[in-house]
């Protein structure tokens, strides 16, 4: 049994730099879904399982009482990649969960099988990500520290497909049926991303 200041550590870390051009510039983080906003559901469950939360944004401001930790990008360039890259060099644990803040589904389920799938390996993975349709979910994946350099190298060339650096690091994919076993709808890639979404965002609406 390793001693406690040996364990694997898992933060998480919430994305909420996009322009939200599809929605007509209204944040997503703070639309409405059940009574709350899309941003306290996706904390409410995160909450479940991470001691470590981080929001990253370029507008703090909009965040100032929020109740996790909000970090801005440290490369100046917008994308997803440069938030996951803020979000693992900020970071205390020595992996984080990565989340967009428009995700009201993600299923606690999820979660705890993607955690029990590092858990059972950590030494060998420094990417774990859910792939099903023939493409990726890097928006809900765990990242180790070991990934800043390479995101590092690929951010300098102006390259933002978060997947083209997983040929240098060790990854590992979550199957289809393994998701399906936590998420049988597949409800957690839910993303609202237009008003089109968002509506039905709020007809598929569930409580926690």
């Amino acid at each position: 049994m390793p001693d406690k200041e040996d364990e694997i550590t898992c933060g998480a870390v919430i994305l909420a730099g996009g322009r939200n051009s599809r929605m007509g510039g209204r944040n997503k983080a703070f639309l409405k879904v059940g009574g709350e906003t899309i941003l306290d559901r996706v904390v409410k469950r995160l909450r479940l399982f991470f001691d470590e939360i981080m929001l990253v944004t370029r507008a703090p401001a909009l965040y100032q009482e929020s109740s996790v930790k909000v970090i801005e990008d440290i490369f100046e360039d917008r994308s997803s990649l440069t938030g996951v890259h803020a979000g693992l060099t900020h970071a205390r644990s020595d992996y984080a969960f990565v989340i967009p803040c428009d995700a009201p589904f993600i299923r606690p389920a999820l979660i705890r099988l993607m955690l029990s799938e590092l858990d059972a390996s950590p030494a060998s993975i420094d990417v774990l990500v859910p792939f099903h349709d023939g493409r990726y979910e890097p928006l809900c994946a765990i990242y180790s520290k070991n990934c800043i350099d390479p995101i590092e190298d690929q951010l300098k060339r102006k390259d933002y497909k978060i997947y083209h650096f997983f040929d240098q690091i060790r990854l590992k994919i979550l199957s289809a049926e393994r998701i399906k076993s936590a998420d049988p709808e597949m409800r957690s890639f839910f993303n609202v991303n237009t008003p089109e979404a968002y509506q039905r965002c709020r007809e598929l609406c569930d409580p926690f």
